[in-house]
């Protein structure tokens, strides 16, 4: 069976999140992906995204679970408090439940260096989330393998 792939993006910040997001599916499809073995999920915020993560990796149906989005400080306290718990949460489903998580979730001063980093004006974070993503899929199943022998 194939391994899938789940990509939660946030909605907030949309603009930036799509360009994450069409650099992370251009990935996977040029690792050979299957379009059927990569599912789409938004939620609202990326404060959101590690309780749909933790459900999903829950249900084990998922090698790896990619979350895209994007906090661009502001004037008030509140980016300290979401790019900081959007970090935990993620690492701790991914801890807690053996299923890759990876962090695709930009934390920047300005909406410019949001552009440069979602592919828009320079490199894209997408790209690099999906690649992780490969990555570990492939760590975890030698992994698996080192352990039950």
């Amino acid at each position: 069976m194939a391994t899938r792939f789940l990509v939660l993006a946030s909605r907030f910040n949309d603009t930036i999140t799509k360009a994450l997001l069409s650099g992370a599916q251009d990935t996977l499809s040029s690792a050979g992906v299957a379009d059927a073995n990569v599912d789409l999920l938004w939620v609202p915020g990326a404060f959101e995204l590690a309780t749909v993560a933790a459900q999903a990796a829950k249900s084990k149906a998922y090698g790896a679970i990619i979350c895209l989005g994007a906090v661009i400080r502001g004037d008030t306290p509140h980016f300290d408090l979401v790019a900081g718990q959007a970090a935990a949460g993620l690492q701790r489903v991914g801890i807690e439940t053996g299923i890759p998580v990876i962090f695709g979730v930009l934390s920047t001063d300005t909406v410019e260096q949001a552009l440069t980093r979602s592919g828009i004006k320079g490199g894209n974070k997408g790209v690099d989330a999906a690649q992780a993503a490969l990555s570990m899929v492939k760590t975890m199943a030698r992994l698996a393998e080192l352990t039950h022998r």
